[in-house]
């Protein structure tokens, strides 16, 4: 969940990180924090409707085993959302070079390639109902502007 910045756009209530300071910017933004790691989730099988793990999935240790614990907490009818940055796309370059330059969030962070994520996909038996891209602006470190989401724009992003 991390700071809680995608929570409050999604509407989301609840949210889940490993980092006890990071989840004191969350409880300021009003959502309320569970500590835990996506490895090891603390919830009981067919729990939720949906599981988002939003830029997650480029910090993580096990990949793979997030997307499992995922798949378990999901209801038979459940969706997956991710929010990824892609190996391929320009900001996985931007955010690379700065982990080199020595920021402590993103020297730790692994970029997968369209190619490794429909391997892990298919590993944890969830299947791909529909892939929109968004922040198709340019990396900057200057503020974004609200872009709405589109159908996957590219044919690497077919899953």
């Amino acid at each position: 969940m991390g700071t809680g910045r995608f929570a409050v756009a999604l509407k989301m209530k609840y949210g889940m990180d490993k980092s006890i300071r990071v989840l004191k910017f969350a409880k300021e933004r009003e959502i309320e924090g569970i500590r835990g790691e996506g490895e090891n989730l603390p919830f009981v099988d067919t729990s939720f409707g949906a599981v988002f793990i939003i830029v997650t999935i480029c910090f993580v240790d096990d990949p793979l085993k997030v997307l499992k614990e995922a798949s378990r907490v999901l209801k038979n009818d459940g969706f997956l959302i991710l929010g990824l940055i892609l190996k391929e796309s320009p900001w996985a370059n931007f955010y690379a070079q700065k982990g080199e330059e020595g920021n402590v969030f993103y020297k730790i962070a692994r970029f997968y390639t369209v190619n490794e994520l429909k391997s892990m996909l298919r590993d944890v038996d969830l299947q791909v109902s529909e892939v929109r891209s968004t922040i198709l602006q340019p990396p900057t470190e200057e503020p974004l502007h609200f872009e709405p989401s589109k159908k996957a724009i590219t044919r690497t992003l077919d899953l």
